[in-house]
Order: structure tokens, then sequence, then C-alpha cells
């Protein structure tokens, strides 16, 4: 990034030999002018000033120079750190591995991906068999110089014969759409534009897909407005986007997003509807093999019309739905559903709850695969159809041709006999657990990729000292193989990790995972990072990371805090983190730190803490309510401005987990933590650097920018308050490897300057 001078050269040679001279108090730095406007906004009643709202237009002039200012700034204090290069080599040589992903199988064909370890993008292959050679489908780095086009999804068709695939450009949210013939590698002039937050679902003729999409925007900033209104479309193969089928909006609700799957089968169309980031969901079909009717003309059926809880299609077997839901079981079960007489009262539970978050399941087989989190790390168990639940074939035949002759007809609601799917599985009886996946240690099975009447299924394990590891089961034999496993030059044997509980302020007993180098030393001196995320649902599960490994080899600690608001314990521990209980992650948070220095990890100048997203909000959050308790903060794309955060593309979504300042209750809770509102003049706040870039369409940079002038303004100490701003990037999926590495680097170095550490690096 920038050439060393000869004492930076000798500055590096020492650190590198341990000797390192002692940092001598920084002088504050010289922050790049923000002025202070005048904005003042009422909320019910209190007036609350937003001198920096001029920031929220990322491309007006003045912001443009304010950001080239702070970029400029950041730049020259990261030069300053003469570690950085061994870090960025270190982080290079750590990254340099191959990678695989789970491979997913349509008409025999097998695709996956594959990153040889520095490529910016992974690479999409295909196997026309299991066991016939690869060949490269689809290799994202082809598409752009600097590796900023990344692939979002790729779907092929039920006969392989096509890939659907999306393309996001810079990090947007915003998709392109693409078919490309998996014969000879090539694309069709199909080009679908204006989608986001979309699924690929193929018809199982392999005509098209469905999708979801917005209209076209006619006004306003593309990157900033308010994204409403989503439609479901289906698409035929070789036609313009203009000919696409609308099949389902609902302009009454303009909030509403809809998620499209296919069954297994081919004879349904699954519509997820959800509010936003609410996991309360709806469920609602489309039959596509109603005889009479062209399929995707068919009406939308509602099945579950309510949002009363989460309701998930797992897999069906004919007219009986098979649905994981929090309905009543707050960790989760599941039910059987018939779409004959689908009253709540006529549900059977075929996979009862369990005391561990059932968090996903899928089918594979004639297997339901559930995926559960015992203490924030995965089980996997099998459930297969009691010998009970079986019926007479003939019967079964019967019931079913008499459906699909008489197709507006009903089975008789009154009657005490079970309800007969098409398949052959009745509503009374249930599953039985039949064994557990033979996992390698305690990590995380993040895919399971299988397919009903399938007799094969991968999945994905990670640990934090583990890259993702590629395992395929045989669902007949009940045999677990090796499939495709990475090999990294990070020595695992030396580290280790633990898992631990610490009590929050309320007496919440919470789990925390710390990874170290064995036998390492509690005294209070170990340069710690701290990480959490705490909303949305989303369990924060080990992982590994290059980027963790090299701050391992750094001689840190890394912990990882399982705090309220996600859903490592299931609908209560989600709940118990949200609305007007958020105040609960941020407490969960500072007794995780606590509770790192009060067992001698590591001490508060020691102390790193890190999050990205609402785990940016986290950080700055903790760090304005107690600046006193850490030693480096890094907040990741936060969301900063908790007042305005629903104005802009889909932050409206985010009030299941956050409610409204325009609710003057909900105002209360929001201005009580919100980080931007909470900074004190005045203040010593810990060193700083905080992460954005200046097109991310998920969570708007003027949160960071806004954030940063108002820590700059108020800091009364020395410590740097400095911000990184990515161009060319947006929230952080499809990030270029070699802007990740960049980045990391910073980071990295960063903390080494601020916790005065003395890495000894290759």
């Amino acid at each position: 990034m920038h050439r060393p001078s000869s004492r930076s050269i000798f500055l590096l040679l020492s650190i590198l030999a341990g000797t390192a001279p002692a940092q001598t108090p920084s002088a504050p730095l010289a922050y790049p002018q923000a002025v202070r406007g005048t904005q003042v906004d009422v909320y019910h009643g209190d007036s609350v000033p937003d001198p920096y709202r001029w920031l929220e237009d990322v491309d007006a002039p003045a912001t443009k120079a304010w950001v080239e200012a702070e970029n400029r700034l950041t730049d020259s204090f990261l030069a300053t750190i003469p570690e950085r290069g061994a870090i960025k080599n270190e982080l290079t040589r750590l990254w340099n591995y191959a990678r695989y992903g789970a491979p997913f199988k349509e008409g025999g064909r097998y695709f996956y991906f594959e990153n040889t370890g520095l490529q910016n993008q992974s690479v999409l292959y295909v196997q026309d068999g299991r066991n016939a050679p690869a060949r490269v489908l689809l290799d994202p780095n082809v598409l752009s110089t600097d590796g900023t086009v990344a692939l979002s999804v790729a779907r092929a068709s039920d006969d392989g014969h096509y890939l659907g695939y999306s393309l996001s450009r810079s990090g947007s949210d915003w998709q392109e759409l693409h078919v490309r013939d998996v014969n000879n590698g090539r694309d069709l002039p199909d080009i679908l534009k204006w989608v986001k937050f979309s699924d690929i679902s193929w018809t199982h003729d392999n005509k098209g897909f469905f999708y979801s999409r917005y209209d076209e925007p006619t006004s306003g900033n593309v990157m900033t407005n308010a994204n409403r209104n989503q439609k479901v479309y289906y698409h035929r193969v070789g036609q313009p986007q203009s000919r696409d089928q609308l099949i389902y909006d609902r302009p009454d609700q303009p909030d509403w997003l809809f998620d499209t799957r296919v069954s297994d089968d081919g004879e349904f169309l699954i519509i997820t509807v959800s509010q936003g980031t609410d996991v309360r969901t709806r469920l609602y079909f489309i039959d596509l093999d109603n005889p009479g009717k062209p399929k995707v003309d068919n009406p939308i059926v509602r099945l579950i019309d309510r949002a009363d809880a989460e309701y998930a299609f797992v897999g069906n077997r004919g007219t009986i739905f098979y649905v994981r839901t929090d309905r009543n079981a707050p960790r989760g079960r599941i039910v059987a559903v018939s779409i004959d007489n689908p009253r709540e009262e006529r549900w059977n539970t075929i996979v009862g709850e369990s005391k561990d978050a059932l968090v996903s399941a899928t089918m594979a087989g004639d297997d339901i695969v559930g995926n559960y989190l015992q203490d924030a790390h995965s089980s996997v168990r099998f459930f297969t159809a009691s010998r009970d639940t079986q019926r007479d074939e003939a019967e079964r035949r019967r019931r079913a041709e008499d459906r699909r002759r008489n197709p507006g007809s009903v089975y008789d609601d009154t009657s005490t006999a079970p309800i007969i799917s098409r398949g052959g599985l009745m509503m009374g009886g249930g599953f039985t657990e039949r064994g557990e996946l033979p996992l390698p240690g305690i990590g995380t099975v993040s895919t399971l990729s299988g397919k009903q009447g399938d007799n094969e299924l991968f999945y994905s394990f990670t640990s934090f000292l583990s890259p993702t590891t590629i395992y395929r089961y045989d669902l007949d034999s009940r045999r677990n193989e090796l499939f495709r496993a990475p090999k990294t030059a990070f020595d695992a044997s030396k580290y280790e990790t633990r898992q631990v509980f610490f009590t929050s302020k309320d007496g919440t007993r919470v789990p925390m995972f710390i990874t170290a180098k064995k036998g390492v030393v509690l005294d209070g001196t170990n340069p710690t990072l701290l990480y959490a995320y705490g909303g949305f649902n989303i369990s924060e599960t080990p992982a590994f990371s290059a980027a963790n490994a090299a701050w391992l080899e750094m001689g840190g600690i890394y912990a990882l805090a399982n705090i309220r608001g996600g859903g490592e314990y299931g609908k209560e521990w989600h709940e118990g983190g949200m609305l007007a209980k958020k105040q609960n992650v941020f407490d969960d948070f500072i007794a995780a730190a606590q509770y790192l220095i009060s067992q001698k990890y590591t001490s508060t100048p020691k102390l790193a803490i890190r999050g990205g997203s609402n785990g940016g909000l986290l950080v700055g959050a903790v760090m304005t309510q107690r600046p006193d308790l850490f030693g480096a903060a890094l907040p990741e794309v936060g969301v900063m401005d908790m007042l305005r955060f629903q104005k802009f593309t889909i932050g409206w979504a985010w009030t299941s987990d956050y409610e409204s300042s325009d609710d003057p209750a909900q105002y209360k809770v929001l201005r009580a933590y919100s980080p931007l509102q909470n900074i004190k003049p005045g203040t010593c706040y810990p060193p700083t650097l905080a992460f954005t870039a200046d097109h991310d369409d998920r969570v708007v940079p003027g949160h960071t920018f806004k954030f940063v002038a108002a820590m700059q303004a108020a800091q009364s100490c020395a410590n740097p308050i400095l911000v990184r701003i990515e161009t060319k990037a947006g929230h952080g999926a499809g990030k270029p490897t070699t802007k990740q590495i960049d980045e990391a680097a910073d980071r990295f170095a960063f903390l080494v300057r601020e916790l005065h550490m003395r890495p000894t690096l290759q």
C-alpha cells in the first residue's frame, strides 16, 4: 500500500526479532473538517440535532471530499505502522489454500464451487457424474479486472441442462439474472434486472423459473431509495424479461417479501411470505400439477396465513407438507399439514421439540434431516417415517387418483380416518430418530445438500481451527466419507477452543467460545478480540477464518460470545434481545468483556471488540455506554442512527427487531441506546477504526459517516477515531479476496498499534 521508509524497515525487523521499541503517546490527530449543520428533528416533542445530515448524501461533492480526506488520514496513519506489511504477508500465506463448497446435484450432474486460494471469486465447476472430470462452468473472475463482480445465486434446472445465476456488482444487493447452457458453457440472451433478495426456482419441465423483483426505479436515488412492493414472476427461457409472467404481488402489503421454492417432486411452488426481517412468516403455494390449466396460472393457496410464528417448508409427500415451526414450540418442531385440510387442530407433530434449537431441516432420501444447535454448535439428526405411517399401496393409489380426477374436492373434514397424501404417508403416526450424523468435533454444519428420493447427502463442517471440509453421507448404507478436504499452512495443533459460560447483568447464563494457544498464560496481558452479533435470530457458531488464524498466530486470543438476539437457543433467546429488550444484547456483550478481564484472559488495554452490521450497532452502543472498558473498537458497516435507519433501502424491514422512532414509546427505547445520539462531547473514547463502503446499499454509509464525524468532534483524548471507507464494495457479500486481505491487514495493524502488541510473524 505504501513504500516503507528505512526507519520503517528497521522497526519491522525489530518487531520480527521481538525487540520493538516502546511506543510513545500519540498526539491528537487533525481530523478533516466536517461542518456542523443546523438540522434539528422533532420526535414526539423532543428536539434532536442531526448536524451531519449532509453526509447522508453520498454523491454530494462535500461528502465525496470528506470521504477522500478521511481515507487519506486513515491511510497515512496505517502507513506509520511498520508491522502492516508482515501482517499482510501472513494473511496472504494463510488465505492461500483451496476451498470448496458442498455439491448440489441436478440431472445427474454435480455442481460445486472452488477457490484455489487467492482467487478474488470462487469458480463454479460441473461434473457430468460423481467420478467424471470437472470442468469450469462459470468463472466470475473473468467478468471484471478487480474481482468486484460476484456470483450470488446459482441454480440448475431439474435436468441439469440450464444454469440460472445472478451477478452482483461492487457489493450491491441489486442482482442481474442470466441463463447459461451447461452443455456448452454459453449464456443465452436472457437478462433479468431489478432483482433483489431473490432465489431462482426452476419448474421441473425445465422451461423456466420463478424469481422475485422490484419495479424499475423511476425517480430518486437507486442506492438509497426504500425498497417496497416486491413481486413474484415466472421467466421462460429464451424470452425477454418484458414477457415475464406476474405470478403474485400484494400492492396492499408493500412491505411483504416473497421467497419461492419448487418442491422436490415438482408439483408445488412454495411461497414463503415474510414482512421484512420478521421471523414470523406465512406459507402459500401453487399446485403446479393441477390438470386442465397452464401450471403457473394456477391460483395461490394461502395454506398458513397468520404470521404468528415461523413456518418453513421442509418437504412433502404429495399433499402432506412437512413444516418446521416454532408455533407452541420455542425451540422448534416439525408438523405434517394436509393441504386438503390445513386447520391447526389437524396438524400432526412428526418431530417434536427438543432441548436443543432446531435451526433448519431438509429432506434427503426418505429422511428428514434436522440441523440442531446444542449450546451453539451443530448436531445433525435423521428422522425416518415410522412403520405405522405407511399405508396400503392400492389405497394410496386410489386416493391419489381420485384427487387428480377431482382437483377441487377435499376429504371429509369430520372423518377420523387419516388424510392421505399423493406420496403415501398419512397424517397419523410420526417419524422416529434413527441416528445422529457423526461429526469430527465441536463445530458447525453450514450446508446440507440433498433431495428427496436421492441416496446421498453432502454437507460442510467447520470449526474455529478446521477450515470448511466437505463430506458425503450415503443414505442407504449410512456411511460417512470424506469428499473434499482443504490443506492449509495453519498449524491448528498449537491451539484449542474451549466453551465457557458467563452471567449477564440480569442473571442470564450466556455461552462464549474462546480460542487461544494451548497453555496460554492467564495473566491479563493477552491481546484479545471479542466478537458478537446479537440480532435477527442469527446464530453465531464456530467457523474457520484465515484472518482469525492470522490473529492467533500473532499471539492473540479470539472470543465469540453467543449473546441474546441470536437464535442459538431458539425463539426465546431471540426475543430476549429484540425490541424493548435490545439493551440485554449490550449487557451480554459487556458481561462477556468483563468475564475475559476477570478471568485474566486479558485486560482493558488489551481488549478489542468487533462486530459488523447489526454487530456494528452492538459495538457502537457498548463503546458509547462503556468507553472505559475497551482498548480498541472496530465497528463495521454498523446501524448507527437508530432514529432514521428505516428511511433507507431495506432499513424499514429491520423494525421487526428494532422497532421504529415513528412510535412514541419505541422512540424512547431507541433514543436510549442509539450510538449516534449517545456520543457525549468531552469523553475519552477507545481507539476506533470504523469500516464502511461508499455505496453500501444495505446499511447505507451515512450511518458510519455521521457516527465518525460526531466521534471525532467529541473525542477528548489522543485516542484515534478513524474510518476506512472501501470503494467499489457494498455491505460485504461478494467482496474480492484482495480487498478482504487488505481490510484484515489494516484491522490487525491498527490493533497491533493500539493494543501495544509485539507479534512474531513469519
